[in-house]
């Protein structure tokens, strides 16, 4: 009884390693307004990172797909090669010119952001042709 008496006199300074009674209830609602931002800065990163692994993906498609095209293989069977690395929902073409091949892949990035942002990751890889003279 004499806690309850003491928190009740007005003008008295809280005791050390208390807190007054008008912070209660604050780390609650501090919590609930930081829970919403950290669950959002989360789902960013996951977003970025998923963005990343498709970039690698696409890269990787791409240099595939000059490899094999400068090594002469069809442009059909590098573009097989190239969707298959890059995954299927990736866009390949393949051109050449004055003895260079170029493979160019495209993909959308997966997942919902990826979605929302109409992200897509896209590489482009030049190489000499190593065809007979």
């Amino acid at each position: 009884m004499r806690a309850a008496l003491w928190r009740s006199r007005p003008g008295r300074p809280p005791r050390p390693g208390r807190h007054p009674s008008s912070s209660r209830g604050s780390v609650t609602a501090e919590f609930a307004v930081l829970l919403p931002a950290m669950t959002l800065l989360l789902g960013l990163l996951i977003c970025g990172a998923q963005a990343g692994l498709t970039q690698l993906r696409v890269d990787d498609a791409a240099r595939a797909g000059a490899r094999m095209a400068a090594r002469g293989e069809s442009a059909a069977t590098v573009g097989a090669e190239s969707g298959r690395v890059a995954g299927s929902s990736a866009a390949v073409a393949v051109s050449a010119t004055d003895g260079y091949i170029t493979v160019s892949v495209s993909s959308p990035v997966d997942g919902p952001f990826g979605a929302l942002f109409a992200l897509t990751a896209r590489s482009s890889v030049t190489a000499r042709s190593e065809g007979l003279p």
